[in-house]
């Protein structure tokens, strides 16, 4: 059971930050993870809490990152409202994650993906449809997996082409949906269950994220792309970054995304920047001259 310091702490998160139910969890199992290694919080001495970086040794730098930055604020809160003299964060380890650049699909392999939904869906099987409508509206709008199947009924418009989305923290925001999305969803609600409230229902409430998932890679294995490229996560990136190299603004992007900071919004020019030095070590012609370069250099070499 967690400390009340713990659960003020995470009150403090739900009411000034409007942090989602998700947020409060992941804080929750990262403080009480540190408080069973190294006793209560509250009065942890920054001697044991030093020992953390040892016994983090074996976790990815992301990771320790992560759990590192939910006891730093905790702290910072402990300080706040005098609950500690000190703030013993220092002792922390800083690890500098390497951020990785996120999966994206190519253009073949959406239209691949999208090719087996629609015949699938073709005689108007209702989990076919269904599928189809949620593809359309992962890679058509870049909803994330918990905001598509947390979808409420009321969220399709009638006559307008939004979609109202709650994201984190309970901020709405206003989504496009194409007109493919829309002729989708229109051919699912005429099958789809009534007496529920959710666009995506279940049997208690609504799909969750891990069925979603278990679909989306299914419906890959059956299009023939490998299940381990393709989740409703790397649809959303697909999204943001074919939009990007369409054209699309930082700005209008981070918009669509439902992004806090602009700096997430980011690394997708750094996935277009990726991209546009690989073309340009293919394509250039100075870069097919300096191949040919190297290939006459290794024949002319004598053989050893």
């Amino acid at each position: 059971m967690a400390s009340t310091a713990i659960e003020d702490f995470l009150a403090a998160l739900a009411v000034d930050r409007g942090a989602a139910a998700n947020t409060l969890a992941a804080y929750r199992r990262d403080l009480e993870g540190a408080e069973a290694l190294v006793g209560a919080l509250e009065s942890v001495s920054r001697g044991d809490l030093a020992k953390l970086g040892e016994k983090w040794a074996g976790l990815a730098p992301a990771t320790v990152a992560r759990k590192a930055s939910a006891l730093r604020q905790f702290f910072a809160f402990l300080e706040d409202e005098g609950l500690r003299a000190d703030n013993p964060a220092a002792a922390l380890p800083r690890p500098a994650p390497r951020r990785n650049l996120p999966k994206v699909l190519a253009h073949a392999e959406i239209a691949a993906l999208f090719a087996q939904a629609e015949s699938e869906a073709g005689d108007d099987d209702p989990p076919a449809l269904r599928l189809l409508a949620m593809l359309e509206l992962l890679y058509g709008s870049g909803l994330r997996a918990s905001e598509l199947v947390a979808l409420p009924l009321a969220a399709v418009p009638r006559d307008a082409p939004f979609l109202t989305i709650t994201g984190k923290g309970g901020k709405e925001r206003l989504v496009p949906m194409g007109g493919r999305a829309a002729e989708a969803v229109s051919r699912w609600l005429v099958v789809r269950p009534e007496g529920s409230a959710w666009l995506f229902p279940s049997r208690s409430s609504h799909l969750t994220r891990i069925r979603l998932y278990q679909l989306i890679k299914a419906l890959a294995q059956r299009a023939g792309i490998a299940p381990a490229k393709v989740s409703p996560h790397v649809l959303r990136h697909a999204f943001a970054t074919h939009l990007l190299e369409g054209g699309a603004d930082l700005r209008a992007l981070q918009t669509l995304l439902g992004h806090a900071d602009i700096a997430t919004t980011q690394i997708y020019t750094h996935v277009e920047a990726a991209r546009l030095v690989a073309l340009v070590n293919e394509r250039h012609p100075l870069a097919e001259h300096g191949r040919l370069r190297r290939e006459q250099q290794t024949d002319s070499e004598p053989e050893c």
